[in-house]
Order: structure tokens, then C-alpha cells, then sequence
């Protein structure tokens, strides 16, 4: 018999582990793949954000409705100990322009094969291709494995088996077939793109194209971002940062209106004087184009959202509307809401109907942005939850 069977490789599992085993435990190791955290790799592909180094109760809110529960575990493993961990395992950290933090080579791979050499030390065992079937009626862990049906038994079960987000990556969200529905949230993307219904004309000359340096509005948030135009709608770092409130909208109404200012650091008054001015023979087009330096996508998105008469006034062209349809679909998403509800769970996330079982990271109903803040509630509730069971055998 195991003395901690923990259940998905990723950085929730990881932590858990790491927990467990300096907590003096023998601890196994399950996923369902060959390689361990190959979502966090492929997250850290661009830069692995690790966490953000705002202060401490800016980043708590960041987790919305959640942010009360999971107040304790982000203290215990706040962002400062992200970091002092990531030094520990010989990654040091700098933090970005925007508050970011992320490794000073931004690569996810060095960090964790530090990381798995770390817990290798420790005597974690890993066992690969191991898909988790729920229980047996004795309470022992089922798995399918290349050598047929397995059963492990253990005096503690961690489950880390992550959202329904990038399921070729590991989060396929299955799990929930094991689980009572009066326990579960429905799973809904977020950091996610939108659909929008382009005209063919728009969709074909600009699907691709980056819109640097607009002003995006959505209730009360305003702020000045970036994101990318695709065939289907739009996604990109502005985009993800209203994502939640942008598909709350979509699921009460049908639909989201979202507003762009194409000319953020230009006032109103700057912004008519500037359109005021005689344009003779020219077109709209090359009127906006010579006396605001309006073209390409940025004209493209006026027309989309403006009637024509429109085109040349400043306050149009400061909330340009963009009719958001519907979220792009949760293999998509970078992240999910929904998951295990945490009426179902003790505050040291064990499953109440089921002692000696506890739960980390993303199969928990939480959501974040990104920024850092999804890896560190992971990391965190994986340290706290290998620590409960720890505690518990």
C-alpha cells in the first residue's frame, strides 16, 4: 500500500507531491501520459509567467468569488515563495514591465527538469500512462494501463487532474464521471477567445492580423491593450483579461458588446479638430488614414462597427462596438471555471464524502486571469493539499 497516491502530473500534482514527500511520506505518482506537466511546458513556450509580484491583496482579488477560500493557501504560498522555490531549485526570477514574473531564461523545461530531479531525490515514484478509472468498491484507485486494468491502493489519494481546458494535454475534464453532479459547476472557458461575426470581406484580408495599442471598454474596466484578429471573433492578452465578465454577459444576454477606442491617447476634442478638417475629393478612407493615421485593421474594425456616417466622428470613433457572439470552445481555452464546488470539500480540501481523498488545482471551481495567477493557485493548493494529507495518514 502507497502512503499518498497523487493522481495528474501537472504543477498542482507536482506541488503536492513535493509537500508529501519532504513531509517524510512514500509518495506515487500518476498520469495519463508519457511525460509529466506537459501543459506547464507548453504554457512556459512564450515565457513562463510564474506569478505576478503585485501586492498581496491586488492578487488575491484577481480570483473573484473564490478569492475568500483560497485566501489561506495563496498566503501560505504566496508569490514571494514562488519565487524563493523556483531559486531553490537553482531558477532565479526577475520581474517584467508589467508586474510579471517569470524565470531570468523565461523556459519552462530547465525549471522542471530541476524540479523532477528534486522529487526523484525525494523517492517520488512516477508511474506514466496511467488513465484514472475512479474507485472499486473497496475504495481502491482504478487505472487502465498499457498492461491492462490496474488497482492501487493507498492510505491518502490526492486527485490534481486539472480542468477540461487543452485536452490533449492532459485536462480532459473526464473525471467528472466519478464524481456526484450535485458536486460539480458546470465547466466554462475563460482566458479565452470570442466568436464575432465577421463580414467575408473583413474576415478574409485580416484574420491573423495583430490591433497593437486600442482601448478596450466592457462595463467598468477600460483599459489599453492588444489582441488579435481571428477568423472566427478575436483572443489575445486584452481579450482574456475580460473574459469572464465578456462570457457572464454572453450567457445572460445572448451577447457582448465590446467598444474600442482606436485612438487611446487622443482626446475627443484632439480627435474632431483633427477630422474637422477639409477633405475635399478623398476618400473616408484616406481621410482617416492622412489626419488621425486610421488604416489597415484599424479602419477594417471602424467599418465593421460603424454606419457610414459615422466614420468621421471623433466619439464613434472612440467606441467603435464589437458584437461578441459566444465564447471559441473549451479545448481552446487556456483556462476553465467550474469543476469540484468547495461546499463539496473541507478547508484542507478534502472531499467530505470521501475521507483521506483530497484535491488540488484546476479541478477546483476557481478562475483567474492570466498573469501568473493561475500557476500560483495551482502551486498553492497543491502545497497545501500535500501537506493535509500528510497530516492526515
Amino acid at each position: 500500500m502507497e502512503d499518498i497516491a497523487i493522481i495528474g502530473a501537472g504543477p498542482a500534482g507536482l506541488m503536492a507531491a513535493q509537500a508529501a514527500a519532504e513531509a517524510g511520506c512514500r509518495v506515487a505518482l500518476y498520469d495519463s501520459l508519457p511525460q509529466p506537466a506537459r501543459k506547464f511546458l507548453r504554457a512556459g513556450i512564450g515565457g513562463l509567467n510564474l506569478t505576478h509580484s503585485e501586492p498581496f491583496e491586488s492578487f488575491l482579488g484577481r480570483f473573484g468569488d473564490a478569492a475568500p477560500i483560497l485566501d489561506p493557501l495563496l498566503r501560505a504560498f504566496a508569490p514571494d515563495r514562488v519565487r524563493q522555490w523556483a531559486a531553490e531549485l537553482g531558477s532565479e526570477t526577475f520581474v517584467g514591465s508589467s508586474g510579471r514574473v517569470f524565470p531570468t531564461d523565461f523556459k519552462a523545461a530547465p525549471l522542471l527538469r530541476s524540479w523532477l530531479r528534486h522529487l526523484d531525490k525525494l523517492g517520488v515514484r512516477f508511474h506514466p500512462r496511467h488513465r484514472w478509472l475512479g474507485w472499486n468498491d473497496q475504495g481502491g484507485l482504478r487505472f487502465a494501463t498499457p498492461d491492462g486494468e490496474n488497482t492501487v491502493t493507498a492510505r491518502a489519494t490526492i486527485l490534481a487532474l486539472g480542468g477540461a481546458s487543452w485536452p490533449k494535454l492532459g485536462s480532459d475534464g473526464t473525471w467528472i464521471a466519478f464524481f456526484p453532479p450535485l458536486s460539480l459547476a458546470p465547466f466554462r472557458p475563460t482566458n479565452c477567445g470570442f466568436e464575432v461575426d465577421w463580414s467575408p470581406h473583413f474576415r478574409d484580408r485580416f484574420a491573423g492580423t495583430p490591433v497593437k495599442a486600442v482601448g478596450l471598454a466592457f462595463g467598468e474596466r477600460r483599459f489599453k491593450g492588444e489582441f488579435v484578429v481571428t477568423r472566427h471573433g478575436i483572443e489575445g492578452s486584452a481579450i482574456y483579461a475580460l473574459s469572464a465578465p465578456l462570457r457572464d454577459a454572453i450567457e445572460a444576454d445572448g451577447q457582448a458588446i465590446l467598444h474600442l477606442d482606436l485612438k487611446p491617447d487622443w482626446d475627443t476634442e484632439k480627435l474632431a479638430a483633427a477630422l474637422a478638417k477639409p477633405r475635399g475629393s478623398r476618400s473616408v478612407s484616406n481621410h482617416l488614414e492622412r489626419q488621425i493615421g486610421i488604416k489597415g485593421v484599424l479602419a477594417g474594425l471602424a467599418r465593421e462597427g460603424l454606419l457610414a456616417e459615422d466614420m468621421l466622428k471623433a466619439q464613434a470613433l472612440k467606441a467603435v462596438p464589437v458584437r461578441l457572439t459566444r465564447p471559441r470552445p473549451l479545448a481552446e481555452a487556456i483556462s476553465t471555471a467550474g469543476g469540484l464546488r468547495f461546499d463539496a470539500l473541507t478547508p484542507d480540501l478534502m472531499l467530505k464524502d470521501r475521507p483521506g481523498a483530497f484535491v488540488a488545482g484546476e479541478m477546483l471551481d476557481w478562475e483567474a486571469p492570466t498573469g501568473g495567477y493561475l500557476l500560483t493557485a495551482c502551486f498553492a493548493t497543491g502545497w497545501a493539499a500535500g501537506q493535509a494529507a500528510a497530516n492526515w495518514i
